[in-house]
């Protein structure tokens, strides 16, 4: 049987879908989904609700992996920061979902893929603190430019042995990043073990478990980037052989 993934969304306000003018909408993008589909594994997308850690647990019950996706920013009281005047997209429940997810998820071992938003949510859930808006430090590369279409490419190193590089079978990447803010203090349990040639941590790892935090966006290369799409085809046969963490 396929693993089964939870991939957890975002809400969108009312009138997001012309044809729900009234009616919020629980999304995840769609790259997320075909790339955990060209890893042979299902997902399951989770709508965002204010949950606390028990609960978590019994949500990922259900599961075999987690994958939480990018965003707005978290509530900067989370991690004991202060408000800046760019935070963006801030969603109270989202952030209660994804930090208890994200402890309930290294609690129990699970594979866990957390993506740009994701690896600050793993981070804040482990008691991390973030930067809140790279463009206030000098030196640093641009990780995101303004419009729409804010992805930058840039390169990832790898710390040579880590999962990461393991899993993706290269110690340098090619990144879509569209990010501003950063890990500052990492979490407990938690690992830097990739960088920019700024010196900013891009990868993640816990000191415990299949579990990885990307600052970049693996899923918008997946498709034609075979060392993005490994960390889905990872998180797919990690899930496979911890099934008996589901329930």
């Amino acid at each position: 049987m396929e693993p089964l993934v939870a991939v957890a969304g975002r809400h969108l306000r009312p009138g997001a879908v012309g044809k729900w003018p009234d009616r919020g909408v629980a999304a995840v993008p769609d790259l997320f989904v075909l790339a955990i589909h060209r890893a042979r594994a299902r997902e399951a997308i989770l709508m965002p609700v204010e949950i606390d850690l028990p609960r978590a647990h019994e949500i990922l019950d259900r599961f075999d992996a987690l994958v939480l996706t990018g965003g707005g920013d978290i509530q900067p009281s989370r991690y004991g920061g202060e408000d800046h005047p760019k935070l963006w997209g801030i969603q109270e429940a989202r952030d209660a979902f994804d930090l208890a997810l994200a402890e309930a998820a290294v609690e129990r071992r699970m594979p866990l893929l957390a993506v740009c938003r994701g690896m600050q949510a793993l981070n804040v859930a482990l008691g991390g603190t973030l930067d809140p808006h790279l463009p206030d430090r000098e030196g640093l590369l641009a990780h995101r430019k303004p419009g729409p279409d804010d992805d930058v490419f840039h390169d990832v190193r790898l710390e040579p042995g880590s999962r990461t590089a393991i899993a993706a079978g290269v110690e340098r990447f090619s990144g879509a990043s569209s990010h501003h803010q950063a890990l500052e203090k990492l979490g407990e349990g938690l690992v830097a073990t990739g960088w920019t040639d700024d010196g900013l941590v891009e990868v993640v790892e816990h000191e415990e478990g299949w579990v990885v935090g990307v600052q970049w966006h693996p899923e918008v290369t997946a498709a034609d980037d075979p060392a993005n799409q490994r960390l889905f085809d990872a998180l797919a046969r990690e899930a496979v052989s911890g099934r008996p963490r589901r329930g």
